[in-house]
């Protein structure tokens, strides 16, 4: 997950977002019916790279839309396991980041 987690940020970072997604969504996929917090978060964070990208496009109203679905996912990183949740802690710190500097208002 660490490892993951960690090219997911360097993709962020680097405005690649759609490579992002697909990262998360190869992680996502085979565990989407499970409802743990650790499977919703990822859910979570595919949508909060999804808004990026739309912002990229240029459609902010419906990149704002996508990053409230991702919000709503947020307080579940306090229902995982604690090596997890350091993992998690550090992708949202970048998703905030990036927010920031793209939908910030």
């Amino acid at each position: 997950m660490k490892d993951v987690c960690a090219r997911f940020i360097s993709l962020v970072e680097r405005g690649e977002y759609y490579d992002a997604h697909e990262l998360l969504e190869e992680l996502w996929f085979p565990r989407r019916f499970e409802k743990s917090a650790e499977v919703l978060l990822i859910k979570g964070y595919i949508n909060a790279s999804t808004a990026f990208e739309l912002a990229k496009r240029g459609r902010r109203d419906a990149a704002l839309r996508t990053w409230r679905v991702y919000l709503k996912y947020r307080p579940l990183r306090k229902s995982v396991a604690s090596d997890t949740a350091e993992v998690f802690s550090e992708v949202e710190s970048a998703l905030e980041r990036v927010y920031g500097h793209l939908l910030g208002e």
